[in-house]
C-alpha cells in the first residue's frame, strides 16, 4: 500500500470541528459512527436528518419555522429527483446576517493586498458601517428583494461590501471580473437585467494599468435595465474617465442610514447568479438559493476545511470565479477573509507566499495551475521552496482546485512548502458553488488523491452501463439532491437548459462531466473532463494522466491532448506542447515524450503526433480548453467554439488554427 504523505495527529483529529460534530451527533441524536466513511454513508442515505443536523449544529437562525427539511417532486413528475427540490420550506434566513454574527474587535474583518503593495486591514466596525450605507443607497435606488445588483469589480474590499449590502436586503448579486471582455459581460448581465451596476475605472496586473472606462461606457449602453451606476475609482484615474451620471463610491458609503438591518429571506430564494464558462453558446445563468448556499458553505468550510473563528482564510481568485463566493463564506465561521488583487507572479512568483507570511494565513488556497507553476520554477526556472525562504508557522491547510493537482504537485507541497500541512484537494464547481469532493481531517492524504466525498453528497463513478464502480474509471455522478444545487437557470422557465446540462445521460442522475476513480482508500482521483476522455480501443484514460507524464519532462512547460474520432473508425490523438524558454521540439525530445508516456501510463495512449504551440488555451478560471481545441481540429470555426472573452489567453487558439493548415498535420491525419 502506498504510504500517505500526511496523517492527522490524534490531537489534530480530536480538535477538528468534524470530530466535534460527530460527538454532538452522539450526545444530541444518539448516533454513533465508527469513522468518517460510516458517517458519510448515513449522510447520503438519511438526507433529511443529516441536513437538519447541519442546520442545528451550526445554529442557523431563522425568523420563522421550517415545515419540512426536503420537499422533492414525486416520482413520475416531470422534474422529480433534483430539479424542483425545496429545502427547509418556511424558513427565512439572511446570509449576510450570519456573517455579521461574528463581528468582533479582536480580529479584522478583512485583510487586503494589491500587487506590489503592503497589506491593509478593515475592521468589523468599518465593514458594518460601509455595508449599512451601501444597503441604504440600494434602498434609495429602488432596489427590492429579488432585484439584481451587477458588479464588474476586482477582488477588492468594495466588492465584499457591495455583496454583503445586496444580500442584507434580499437582492440578488452577480459579478464578472474586469478581465472579462465587454461582449462576455454583456452576454451574462443582459440575461438578468440588473437594476444597479458597480463599475471600475481600471485595475493593475503584472504592474501594468488596464483601463476599463470605455468598457464600462459600452456596458452601460447595452444594459437598459440599469438605473444607477456606482463608480469605483480603484485605479485613481482622472475624473474625466468617470462614467457620466454615476455615483462615486466615496459618496455611496456615506449614505445616511439607521444601521445595518438584515431582511428575512425565504430559504429557497436566490442569493446570486453565477455563470458557466460559455465555451459554447450563451453562458448559463446558474441561480443559487440563499439558504442552500448558507447550509452548504457552513458544512464545507466548517467540517471539511476546519475553518475557525479568528483564523485567516485566503484563496487566490477573481470576482468572476465561484471561489470568490466560496472564500467569502469563510466569514460565516468567523474567519478573517484575506483578499489579493493582481498577478500571483508579480513582482515575483513568491508574491502569494510573501502574503501568507506577512498576514500569517492559516488557510491558503489557489488553483492547481498556480502550484504547478511554482513547482516548475520561478527565477532562473528553479522550483520555489517556500519551506526555505518563508516562515509559515500559522499555515494549517493548503487548498487546491480548478483542475486536477498532479501527484508531483502533492509531493512538491510537502517537500517544498510545509511538511505537516494538511493538503486539501477540492473539486466542485460553479454548478453548486461548493465542492463534491475534498478534505477530511480524520484520514490521511495520499499522493494524487482527493481525500473523500463530502458529507451529504451521494457521488459515484458510473461505468458505461450506468452502474457504480470502484477501483476503475467512470463518470462522476451525483444521485441525490444537495441544498446548493441550482434552484433554476435564469430565463429557463421549463428547466430545459438545466435538464440538458446534467440529466441527459442518466435519468434523474446528475452527470457532472468529470472522469474519476474511487480508490481503495475511498478517496477520489479526477482524471479530467469526461467529454475530453481519451478512449482508444476501449481503453479509457484521463487527460490529467498524460499531463502528469509529459510535464514531468523539464523542457515541457505545458501541454494539451485530445482524441479525434475520424471517418472509417480511426482514432487520432495529437499532443500539443509549449516548451520552456530556448527549447525546440527536436526528434530526441519527441521520442523522450513518447517513451515517458509509454513507461508511466499506457502504450495505447502514446500520441500519434506531437506539435509545438506558443500557448495552451485556458479559461479565465484556469481550465485547459480541451473541447474547443478538439472542435477546431475537427474543422469548426475557431470563432464559434469558444467565447474569447472568457479566455485567459484568447490568442492561444490561433496556434491550433495554424496547426490544422500545416503540412505535418495534413500528412499525419491523412
Amino acid at each position: 500500500m502506498t504510504s500517505p504523505l500526511w496523517k492527522p495527529s490524534r490531537y489534530f483529529t480530536e480538535q477538528s470541528l468534524l470530530k466535534k460534530y460527530m460527538e454532538w451527533l452522539f450526545v444530541k441524536k444518539g448516533l454513533y459512527f465508527r469513522d468518517y466513511d460510516d458517517l458519510w454513508d448515513w449522510s447520503i442515505t438519511d438526507l433529511d436528518n443529516f441536513w437538519e443536523s447541519i442546520y442545528q449544529f451550526f445554529d442557523v437562525q431563522s425568523d420563522t419555522l421550517y415545515r419540512e427539511v426536503l420537499d422533492r417532486p414525486a416520482p413520475g413528475a416531470p422534474n422529480w429527483g433534483m430539479i424542483g427540490a425545496r429545502w427547509f420550506e418556511g424558513a427565512t434566513v439572511n446570509y449576510a446576517g450570519h456573517i455579521f454574527r461574528h463581528k468582533t474587535t479582536q480580529n479584522p474583518a478583512l485583510i487586503f493586498q494589491a500587487e506590489g503593495r503592503e497589506p491593509l486591514q478593515m475592521s468589523w466596525a468599518v465593514l458594518e458601517s460601509q455595508v449599512a450605507a451601501m444597503a441604504a443607497y440600494l434602498y434609495e435606488a429602488g432596489v427590492e428583494k429579488g432585484d439584481r445588483v451587477a458588479s464588474v469589480l476586482p477582488n477588492i474590499p468594495e466588492a465584499v461590501v457591495a455583496f454583503l449590502a445586496t444580500a442584507s436586503i434580499g437582492a440578488v448579486w452577480s459579478s464578472c471580473s474586469p478581465d472579462f471582455g465587454t461582449a462576455s459581460i454583456v452576454d451574462r448581465f443582459q440575461q438578468i437585467e440588473p437594476k444597479v451596476l458597480l463599475a471600475i475605472d481600471g485595475y493593475f496586473y503584472n504592474g501594468k494599468l488596464i483601463r476599463k472606462s470605455d468598457t464600462m461606457r459600452e456596458l452601460r449602453q447595452q444594459l437598459p435595465s440599469v438605473k444607477n451606476v456606482v463608480w469605483v475609482p480603484y485605479a485613481d484615474l482622472p475624473t474625466s474617465e468617470r462614467l457620466e451620471g454615476s455615483d462615486l463610491w466615496i459618496d455611496v458609503i456615506q449614505t445616511p442610514n439607521y444601521g445595518l438591518v438584515f431582511e428575512p429571506i425565504p430559504f429557497n430564494d436566490p442569493i446570486w447568479i453565477l455563470y458557466s464558462s460559455g465555451t459554447t453558446g450563451k453562458p448559463k445563468a446558474i441561480t443559487h438559493s440563499v439558504g442552500g448556499c448558507l447550509l452548504e458553505h457552513l458544512k464545507a468550510l466548517g467540517l471539511h476545511q476546519d475553518v475557525r473563528a479568528g483564523e485567516r482564510y485566503f484563496w487566490y481568485s477573481t470576482t468572476g470565479w465561484m471561489m470568490w463566493n466560496f472564500s467569502l463564506a469563510s466569514m460565516l465561521l468567523g474567519a478573517t477573509l484575506v483578499l489579493y488583487e493582481g498577478s500571483p507572479a508579480y513582482p515575483s512568483m513568491n508574491a502569494l507566499w510573501d502574503l501568507a507570511e506577512r498576514a500569517q494565513i492559516q488557510h491558503f488556497g489557489g488553483g492547481a495551475a498556480y502550484y504547478v507553476a511554482c513547482m516548475r520554477g520561478g527565477t532562473n526556472s528553479e522550483p520555489l521552496q517556500p519551506i526555505k525562504t518563508h516562515s509559515l508557522p500559522a499555515l494549517r491547510t493548503i487548498g487546491s482546485t480548478g483542475s486536477p493537482l498532479p501527484p508531483e504537485g502533492f509531493r512538491w507541497i510537502y517537500e517544498s512548502v510545509k511538511k505537516d500541512v494538511w493538503l486539501i484537494s477540492f473539486s466542485g464547481g460553479t454548478d453548486i458553488c461548493s465542492g463534491f469532493v475534498g478534505g477530511c481531517p480524520l484520514v490521511p492524504v495520499y499522493e494524487g488523491e482527493i481525500q473523500r466525498r463530502l458529507l451529504g453528497c451521494k457521488l459515484d463513478a458510473f461505468n458505461e452501463k450506468g452502474k457504480p464502480v470502484k477501483g476503475e474509471l467512470g463518470e462522476m455522478v451525483i444521485r441525490e439532491p444537495m441544498p446548493s444545487m441550482p434552484i433554476y437557470f435564469w430565463n429557463d422557465p421549463d428547466h430545459d437548459r438545466y435538464r440538458n446540462s446534467y440529466f441527459e445521460s442518466f435519468p434523474n442522475v446528475w452527470r457532472h462531466g468529470d472522469f474519476i476513480e474511487i480508490t481503495k482508500h475511498n478517496g477520489v482521483i479526477i482524471y479530467g473532463r469526461s467529454d475530453a476522455t481519451l478512449n482508444r480501443d476501449g481503453v479509457r484514460i484521463g487527460t490529467a494522466e498524460i499531463y502528469s507524464a509529459v510535464e514531468s519532462i523539464p523542457e515541457v512547460a505545458d501541454s494539451l491532448i485530445v482524441g479525434l474520432e475520424l471517418p472509417g473508425g480511426r482514432y487520432f490523438m495529437p499532443l500539443f506542447v509549449t516548451l520552456s524558454d530556448g527549447q525546440t521540439l527536436t526528434d530526441e525530445l519527441v521520442n523522450r515524450i513518447r517513451q515517458t508516456i509509454r513507461a508511466k501510463y499506457s502504450p495505447r495512449h502514446v500520441p500519434d503526433a506531437i506539435f509545438q504551440v506558443a500557448e495552451i488555451p485556458y479559461t479565465i478560471s484556469g481550465k485547459k480548453m480541451e473541447m474547443p481545441v478538439k472542435k477546431i481540429l475537427a474543422g469548426n470555426d475557431p470563432n464559434t467554439v469558444a467565447s474569447r472573452d472568457t479566455m485567459r489567453n484568447p490568442d492561444a487558439l490561433e496556434g491550433f488554427v495554424a496547426v490544422i493548415h500545416s503540412e505535418m498535420f495534413t500528412e499525419v491525419i491523412g
